[in-house]
């Protein structure tokens, strides 16, 4: 008989948690909704936009979070009970996206409000030291065995992960030299100074008096 594998104990348990997963992630979204409430009701202009976007984590995703860890990236088979699941701080999570960027001081606020002691992890460009994102995580009230994850993201910067996801952030192996060449990742960080540029250029032009 084939002895079992790390990642086939990993598939097992990931099944079994994961009602306690969905569970959470019910859990955060209705949190994280009532949160941002108040400011979704003062939202006037046609442009202005609060979004959450709410997942939980895939099985294979959430193997590869793990294995990713390794100093080698890959699992020691003599130590499966060294790879837990539950030890991740994303299984269940939501992105708040926010335009314009000015609102997101309240959103921070709010979200810190209702998701008290919960431990800080931003997304910064380690070129520049621009926070690209907002994220936290812990646990919810009602389910202590799942960590869960928000984050809190400038709408244009969100939108553009949604392309540059699976082409930079977790590549196909025939990518991932492509996606480490230095002007690769040049092209990425203007990409971002971009985004934040013509936020800022866009909020000081409808903040202009008109006459």
């Amino acid at each position: 008989m084939t002895a079992r594998t790390v990642e086939d104990r990993l598939r097992e348990a990931y099944f079994s948690l994961l009602p306690d997963v969905r569970a959470a992630l019910v859990e955060l979204e209705a949190m994280a909704s009532y949160a941002v409430m108040p400011i979704r009701l003062q939202l006037k202009q046609r442009h202005e936009r609060l979004v959450l976007r709410s997942r939980v984590k895939e099985c294979e995703s959430a193997i590869g979070s793990l294995q990713r860890k390794e100093e080698a990236k890959q699992f020691d088979p003599s130590q499966p009970e060294k790879y837990r699941l539950d030890s991740l701080p994303d299984l269940a999570g939501t992105r708040v996206f926010v335009f314009p960027s000015a609102r997101i001081e309240s959103v921070r606020e709010a979200m810190e409000s209702a998701f008290p002691n919960w431990t800080a992890d931003h997304v910064v460009d380690p070129t520049t030291g621009l926070v690209l994102a907002w994220k936290h995580h812990g646990f919810c009230p009602g389910n202590p065995h799942v960590r869960c994850e928000y984050q809190i993201v400038p709408m244009l910067i969100g939108l553009f992960w949604d392309v540059e996801h699976a082409a930079i952030y977790k590549p196909d192996r025939n990518l991932i030299g492509v996606t480490r060449a230095p002007l690769m990742q040049e092209r990425t960080r203007q990409v971002y100074e971009a985004l934040k540029d013509f936020e800022e250029e866009f909020t000081r032009q409808i903040e202009a008096p008109r006459g």
